[in-house]
């Protein structure tokens, strides 16, 4: 189960990153890159997505105990993030990665997901 749900969330987040960049998906409102016109983006956001993907993909091809630990780090981290969002809810996070509302909800929603398939799925496969 994780290492399926690892390929998935891989696949996904290569693909918003590099989504992030492709002109007409990103549009200009109010002078900041929009990914779908509600979540604000920039390249460091796209990057991160990007390096993400890459992370979920390698640890779902190394198995499941791999995939689980990354789900775990993953939840972690984007609940950090999260908060950080709530703190600074207009203004980039860590000066360089651009965040909005939308943003900081979505990675509440993304953290409670990894850190449940993190914790929640079995530890090996049959």
């Amino acid at each position: 189960m994780a290492k399926t749900l690892g390929m998935l969330f891989g696949i996904v987040f290569l693909g918003v990153g590099i989504l992030g960049f492709v002109p007409g998906v990103t549009s200009d409102v109010n002078g900041m890159p929009m990914l779908l016109g509600i979540f604000h983006v920039n390249t460091a956001h796209n990057l991160v997505h990007i390096v993400s993907g890459a992370i979920f993909l390698f640890a779902a091809m190394s198995g499941a105990g791999a995939a689980r630990l990354w789900f775990q780090i993953f939840g972690v981290i984007y609940a950090i993030v999260a908060v950080l969002g709530f703190m600074n809810p207009a203004g980039p996070l860590l000066g360089m990665i651009s965040n909005n509302p939308p943003v900081t909800y979505l990675h509440v929603v993304l953290a409670a997901a990894m850190l449940l398939i993190g914790f929640a799925t079995p530890k090996q496969t049959a």
